[in-house]
């Protein structure tokens, strides 16, 4: 199902919004307006944007058949509130945010004045330039909607060549959450792991990295469609000291980071460590790949509740 040829306003053309309404075009949907306060946006709307009207929201939302609001999700609420109290929003117009973090819910305002609510989220990391284009095919959108007007997102993520996904309204936040702390967290242990590697004397940490830290991702990502690892506590693709219950050498681990944060005050790394170590054992556990003594030894050795004398989880 095609959502038909739509004049597309774009709220906020920021690394989301520019590079969606450039593929929104490129599918024969017309851009008739977008909104661009910084210079960064104005210089990335003219970039992936060419010849599009720079105007002010509500003459954006005026011209819109489907208004694309691709604004911080702390700004949202209040954004979509504000244009309804001034009568900006017109029966029968697609609403669509772009926030990982709400549903539909927060485009209330709007559908009270008879506007239709989508919620679609890019999984995907922007740069607000050209080469998002290509990496939004096969990229997956969570598509939230009334049941009714679920197809025309889906539509619509079709068009610009991603896979829609249905996140129901309840579970918004829990799916934003996850996507947070996979791909947010994720960047933080890479970078403590090059600061590790560039202590140990390696000049080129990421070209060290890479090779290693992609197998993983490939193996657990593979893992999880498959449904290895994905629970209860399961991680199937899980290599290295914990999993093998290598105690010595997750102490020796955690001496050599310890001396680390003394020397350098990154206290986050071992920190870091621990936490995931721990998690780690508990899931090699529940994977059967260690047993319980060597689980509650890897805990004992790591510290933390588990370590109080009381059984390891199973």
């Amino acid at each position: 199902m095609r959502a038909g040829r739509l004049g597309v306003g774009v709220v906020g053309a920021g690394r989301v919004g520019a590079v969606l309404g450039s593929a929104l075009r490129a599918t024969g949907h017309a851009i008739v307006g977008a909104t661009a306060i910084s210079e960064a946006s104005r210089e990335r709307a003219d970039a992936l944007l060419p010849g599009v009207p720079l105007l002010e929201v509500p003459e954006v939302v005026e011209r819109a058949e489907l208004v694309l609001l691709a604004v911080p999700d702390d700004a949202l609420a209040g954004l979509v509130l504000g244009l309804a109290e001034v009568g900006a929003w017109q029966p029968g117009q697609l609403v669509v945010h772009t926030s990982g973090r709400y549903g539909v819910s927060v485009l209330e305002p709007a559908r009270a004045a008879g506007a239709i609510p989508l919620a679609v989220h890019p999984a995907m990391t922007f740069t607000g330039t050209s080469l998002d284009l290509a990496r939004l095919e096969g990229c997956t959108f969570a598509v939230t909607a009334p049941a009714a007007v679920q197809p025309i997102g889906q539509a619509l993520v079709v068009e610009i060549g991603g896979e829609p996904v249905i996140v129901p309204e309840e579970t918004r936040g829990l799916y934003h959450a996850a996507l947070a702390h996979g791909a947010n967290h994720l960047v933080v242990l890479v970078a403590q792991a090059a600061q590790a590697l560039e202590a140990a004397g390696i000049e080129k940490p990421g070209r060290v990295l890479a090779p290693l830290l992609s197998a993983a991702l490939d193996g657990a990502t593979r893992a999880a469609d498959a449904r290895e690892g994905v629970g209860p506590g399961a991680i199937s693709a899980l290599t290295g000291p914990v999993s093998r219950g290598d105690v010595g050498t997750v102490e020796e681990h955690l001496a050599v980071l310890a001396d680390l944060a003394a020397r350098t005050g990154a206290t986050d790394i071992p920190d870091s460590y621990r936490e995931l170590a721990r998690g780690a054992a508990r899931r090699a556990l529940a994977s059967h790949r260690i047993d319980d003594t060597a689980a509650q030894a890897l805990l004992d050795a790591l510290g933390g509740p588990e370590s109080a004398g009381r059984s390891t989880p199973s």
